[in-house]
């Protein structure tokens, strides 16, 4: 299969220039490849099971799309939000054989991550999602540890939201330059050097416990209890920070929401405005606030069958 900026098609051939080409008729082993629309900036993976398509944004925008085989029946690919644990381009498996997954990008500890593989046009993996190999080579070059991944079965595509201020409280005009202060000198996950090893954190509020957390890598270090104005009920959005917005003196976020259903829309932009949690948990996230932090709202409750030890899961099925 030959390499391009257009689709890739896998019996060879390969097209330099922008191809339009419905991602319904993909064929297996073909994928789009378009850094280009977005350079920089925060990216978030979504692997919608019934399409049996990966989609990948960047700081918002779509920049490429790709088949995919995920878990047979038996085997199902579980659903839910997941984040990159750990990296290994010539991994293999200590489970099936010693079988070869190049390109691995784990997302359990238990065995299900994204990886090259065969491709047969419909599930057929014992949970892992598999991708072509020269797509899995490309989206190893751009995800990190702590890259969002989010397998459902439908999504909508990103929209933004941006927030005055800090999140979690009443809005001050002195917190966008406490939240400005803490940005500085911050860098993106995908810009850190080999050699820094900078923690990546995660906040996820569940409106089933009404309770919100702040994850460091894979431990909670903050919660407290949530208080939820209007609807008792979130929806099940991730969020991207950005950065700062000066014009709006405020946060920019890039979101997506998701369900393990089909039927999902967009979410409302009021929704971090209804969130509340206490001082001391809100000061713990300001003073880790950087670009790439993901934020997370469920109505899925946060017990041990849904996220436990090292496994960063929020599941849904």
């Amino acid at each position: 299969m030959l390499a391009g900026a257009g689709v890739t098609f896998a019996g060879g051939l390969s097209l330099g220039r922008e191809v339009m080409k419905d991602i319904a008729d993909l064929k297996p082993g073909e994928f789009t490849w378009h850094p280009e629309r977005a350079p920089e900036g925060p990216l978030t993976i979504v692997v919608s099971l019934p399409e049996q398509r990966v989609h990948v944004y960047r700081n918002g925008v779509r920049i490429a799309v790709s088949t995919c085989s995920t878990g047979k029946p038996g085997h199902e690919t579980p659903t839910g939000v997941f984040v990159i644990l750990q990296k290994d381009k010539n991994h293999h498996s200590s489970t099936y054989n010693n079988a070869p997954m190049p390109n691995m990008n784990r997302l359990t500890w238990s065995g299900v991550a994204l990886h090259a593989g065969k491709l047969p046009g419909y599930p057929a993996s014992h949970g892992c999602v598999r991708l072509p190999m020269q797509f899995s080579e490309r989206l190893f070059t751009v995800t990190h540890l702590g890259t969002p991944v989010i397998i459902a079965g439908s999504h909508s595509d990103p929209w933004e939201l941006t927030h005055p201020g800090m999140v979690l409280g009443a809005y001050a005009e002195s917190e966008f330059e406490q939240v400005l202060a803490g940005l500085d000198g911050k860098k993106h996950p995908a810009d850190w050097a080999e050699a820094e090893r900078n923690p990546v954190h995660t906040v996820v509020a569940s409106s089933a416990d009404r309770l919100i957390e702040l994850i460091e890598n894979d431990g909670i270090i903050a919660r407290s209890k949530l208080g939820i104005s209007g609807s008792p009920t979130l929806g099940s959005h991730v969020f991207v920070l950005n950065g700062a917005h000066n014009e709006t003196r405020g946060m920019h976020w890039s979101a997506i929401s998701h369900h393990h259903e089909a039927g999902a829309g967009p979410g409302s932009s009021d929704i971090m405005r209804r969130l509340q949690a206490d001082n001391s948990f809100v000061q713990a996230m300001t003073r880790r606030l950087h670009p790439g932090m993901i934020f997370i709202t469920t109505d899925a409750p946060l017990t041990p069958d849904r996220r436990s030890g090292r496994d960063f899961v929020i599941a849904t099925s």
